[in-house]
């Protein structure tokens, strides 16, 4: 069993779609804007787990998501080889960080905003 898709509620699917494409660098795997369907993945494995970016129109998901906001939990981790390479690249992109990479007793970790209600951890074991 491995993991296909994964769902990211966010408050503008179709400017989403466009902030993780444009911004983040993901690959569109399928996008219909008027059904509000946008599904991308990582370029270094854009055959492998899929995000769902859905509305968080549901009453239910967008307290989840905003709960986890203001509690600064990540809703999902990245990872990097080079986690400070990724970070100034995204930086140079327009994306806010919320921690700047940091070492910890596990790797190195930095948080970001992906500008529609959630936290992102990008991570390095390294």
């Amino acid at each position: 069993m491995k993991i296909e898709m994964v769902s990211v509620y966010v408050s503008d699917v179709n400017k989403a779609f466009k902030y993780y494409t444009e911004v983040l660098g993901f690959v569109e795997k399928m996008y219909v804007p008027e059904a509000m369907i946008a599904i991308v993945a990582s370029p270094a494995d854009p055959q492998g787990t899929s995000l769902m970016l859905e509305p968080n129109e549901n009453p239910i998901a967008s307290s989840y998501q905003k709960q986890l906001y203001e509690a600064n939990i990540p809703i999902m981790t990245f990872s990097a080889e080079d986690i400070y390479d990724e970070h100034s690249k995204l930086v140079a992109a327009g994306v806010k960080f919320r921690k700047d990479p940091k070492k910890t007793d596990w790797g190195i970790e930095a948080i970001f905003e992906d500008t529609f209600g959630n936290l992102i951890q990008l991570a390095s074991l390294s």
